[in-house]
């Protein structure tokens, strides 16, 4: 699996029904709200053998009250 940051600017008033859905998928490790350029912060393993955009577009960025998202791909920890 492989470990990617998505963040989520969301249309304003939409914060909390966009977090919800998110949540309802069950697709994401964690979820947090963040102060910023935008609301919400989530962290995403995607199996490997899937391509990242792909996956995100059908499993995440569908989901009405979206305005933006900016997607951190992970190389190795440390």
């Amino acid at each position: 699996m492989r470990p990617v940051f998505v963040q989520f600017r969301c249309t304003p008033g939409k914060v909390y029904e966009v977090a919800d859905a998110i949540y309802q998928r069950e697709v994401v490790s964690e979820l947090y709200s963040t102060s910023g350029d935008f609301d919400l912060l989530a962290k995403v393993y995607i199996p490997e053998d899937q391509d990242v955009g792909r996956w995100l577009d059908q499993n995440l960025f569908d989901i009405p009250g979206i305005g933006r998202t900016l997607t951190t791909m992970t190389f190795g920890a440390f």
